[in-house]
Parts: structure tokens; C-alpha cells; sequence
């Protein structure tokens, strides 16, 4: 196992942070001196020399611990993430801090979710839907098609014979307006919609 040097560990932190920009904040902690030794793109009020605190945490022996989030001094939710270094022989040498600030995130969560439609109430509103049968024609279309893998405006013959054959004898079929509906949805004409009932009630009839 190579020796992890603090030039190294420094090169690493500093790379990151050029990586991920203004918002990402990578600290090298000096376990030896019990000292923070670098940080990069510096934004906890923090500074090189401060106390490391490393003996309150529970290094354990995976080299990688978290992600997990801290608050930072302005009250901002950071993401952490901290990497172990170790020596040859074991002992703990450096642990490299990553942390992001998760203030813009969260400000787009919060944009997203003002812009969102309402959230719906917890009872349908029956009322509404008991009839409409755009929405019942609707429903069970979509649910024929999604249990066999098919597409409603991509029904060969057959299959719409067959989906129309059974919404004719649920009834859906009886509103006005509804054969011409149903031409609409599948891709056909409303004479077709009647061809289709004929050839399959003269199929069942046979």
C-alpha cells in the first residue's frame, strides 16, 4: 500500500473542488496534529489550523463514511461525504471532507414544486366522473391496451375488432357521439367503427 502524502491528499481536494465548482467545499484533516491542514473553496468558517475534532467521530475501518448532512454556520443543509487515509501500517493519516452545499438544490426543489399543478384531493370527485363516459371509455381503453402491451393508436385489425366488440358489449358504445369517440382514438373512421361491429357479431354469431 503506498504512503499517502499530504501533497497528495491536498492535490485530491483541490481537485475536486475545481471539478464541482463554488458549492462543493474540500477540507484535508491532519490526524497526527489533530489539525485541519487544507481546504479548498473555503465556506464554513473555517480555517487551516483549527481544531479537527476527528477524535469525536467513529473512524471505523471503511475507508469511505457517509454521505451524511451537517448544518453549516448560515443555517444551510450541506451533503458530506469523508474519505479515510491510512498508512501502511494501519494508522489512520488523513481524511479528506467533501462537502456540498445544498442550498441551490434545494431552492430548484422548491421552484419545481411551486410550479407544480395542486396537489389532488384525497376523494375522487364521483360527482364529476359518474357521467362522463369519455372518462369510463377512456379508462377501460387504456387498460385493455396497457394488460396486453398494445398501443390504442397502433391496433392492427384484429385487435380492435376485438377491443371494440367488448366495448360494445359493455355498453359504451350507446352514447351518442361515442362511436365517432372511439374512431377518433384508435385511428379509423367512425364507418369503420361500425364495419368492425358487424364482422364481429357476424363472427359471433357463426
Amino acid at each position: 500500500m503506498p504512503e499517502p502524502t499530504f501533497d497528495n491528499a491536498c492535490a485530491t481536494a483541490d481537485a475536486i473542488a475545481c471539478l464541482f465548482g463554488a458549492r462543493v467545499e474540500v477540507v484535508v484533516h491532519d490526524l497526527t496534529a489533530e489539525r485541519i491542514a487544507h481546504i479548498a473553496n473555503p465556506m464554513s468558517q473555517r480555517s487551516i489550523g483549527d481544531p479537527s475534532n476527528m477524535h469525536e467521530i467513529d473512524l471505523g475501518e471503511a475507508p469511505v463514511i457517509g454521505p451524511y448532512e451537517k448544518v453549516n454556520w448560515d443555517g444551510s443543509t450541506l451533503r458530506s461525504i469523508s474519505i479515510l487515509q491510512r498508512r501502511a501500517d494501519g494508522t489512520a493519516a488523513y481524511v479528506i471532507c467533501i462537502n456540498h452545499d445544498q442550498a441551490d438544490l434545494l431552492a430548484l426543489r422548491r421552484v419545481a414544486e411551486a410550479l407544480g399543478p395542486a396537489p389532488l384531493e384525497n376523494v375522487e370527485p364521483q360527482a364529476l366522473l359518474r357521467n362522463d363516459w369519455h372518462d369510463r371509455l377512456n379508462s377501460y381503453a387504456s387498460a385493455w391496451c396497457r394488460d396486453r402491451g398494445l398501443r390504442i393508436d397502433a391496433l392492427g385489425r384484429d385487435d380492435r375488432r376485438v377491443l371494440i366488440g367488448e366495448l360494445s358489449a359493455s355498453g359504451a358504445l350507446a352514447e351518442r357521439h361515442a362511436a365517432a369517440y372511439v374512431a377518433r382514438m384508435v385511428g379509423v373512421s367512425r364507418a369503420t367503427i361500425y364495419n368492425d361491429l358487424k364482422a364481429r357479431n357476424e363472427g359471433d354469431a357463426e
